[in-house]
């Protein structure tokens, strides 16, 4: 158990779109022995992601876009499957977040959504915490072509696929980004039982 971190020295190493750190610290362990340790982090905003559904159809949405760090690690073509999702900026709220990636990345204007729980998707060198949504979505609902914003550099496809065949694709390898399998586990359970 850790009773005591003090931290000596934080480098900044980038501070491009996020700020890269190399941070030391000294951690009291669980033997009351101090470790100093260096560890390089990546901070950055918060973030929200969201999981659209059709209760009616069995439907959800998902987007697609190129994902640099997926295509430097084998990632053939780069392109990932997702949840929407989104960073929030400064102080915003989470919820109005979620509405606003919603509506620039798939098109549907969503007037409620439901905050499932907060979770830190790579705690070991990334500082994010990310909130969990869900939302019903209908096809009236859908007001433009979504895709993201060009000024942001945003190329986003947008997909309705029946639930059961977005499911059985975290089992086929065509759906790798854990946020998304975390939902769509969600929506197994509790709407799509």
């Amino acid at each position: 158990m850790v009773k005591q971190v003090r931290i000596k020295a934080t480098e900044i190493l980038s501070k491009l779109y996020f700020t890269f750190a190399k941070v030391t610290y000294e951690l009291v362990n669980h033997n009351d022995a101090i470790d100093e340790i260096t560890r390089e982090v990546y901070i950055t905003s918060n973030g929200v992601t969201v999981l659209l559904y059709n209760e009616e159809n069995k439907t959800v949405i998902l987007t697609k876009q190129f994902r640099l760090p997926t295509f430097l690690n084998n990632n053939t073509n780069g392109m990932l499957v997702e949840a929407c999702a989104g960073v929030i900026d400064n102080n915003d709220d989470p919820e109005e977040t979620v509405l606003r990636e919603i509506e620039e990345e798939t098109g549907y204007k969503i007037e409620v959504v439901k905050k499932l729980f907060e979770l830190f998707p790579i705690p070991g060198t990334v500082t994010e915490k990310l909130h969990f949504y869900i939302a019903a979505y209908h096809s009236s609902q859908k007001i433009s072509s979504g895709g993201g914003l060009a000024h942001e550099n945003e190329d986003i496809e947008v997909i309705e696929w029946d639930f059961e065949t977005a499911y059985n694709k975290i089992f086929s390898g065509e759906i790798e980004d854990a946020k998304t399998v975390v939902l769509l586990q969600y929506a197994k359970i509790h709407l799509f039982n």
